[in-house]
């Protein structure tokens, strides 16, 4: 399986991205499980998120760039509650 990366992105980066013109999800503090039907790219605007799978947890949070892959199983655990630009595919 792969893992989940997470990265702190530059500007130009996040404008090569376009990430402003993806859509926005939000979230309120709690705990569920997701699976990725598809790869999923992220920037977190606001909030603090772990997420585990496969025998890894990975904590993010305000500016991180997150890439999921396709199949993963996960559950969510949102500390603050989360804001974030995403992208499938």
């Amino acid at each position: 399986m792969e893992k989940i990366e997470v990265r702190k992105p530059t500007q130009q980066e996040l404008e090569q991205l376009n990430v402003k013109s993806w859509p926005i999800w939000e979230c309120q503090p709690s705990t569920f499980d997701w699976e990725y039907t598809d790869k999923e790219t992220c920037y977190i605007l606001e909030g603090q998120v772990t997420v585990k799978a496969d025998g890894q947890e990975v904590s993010f949070g305000k500016g991180d760039l997150v890439i999921f892959p396709k199949g993963l199983k996960c559950v969510w655990q949102v500390k603050e509650a989360v804001r974030k630009h995403y992208k499938f595919g």
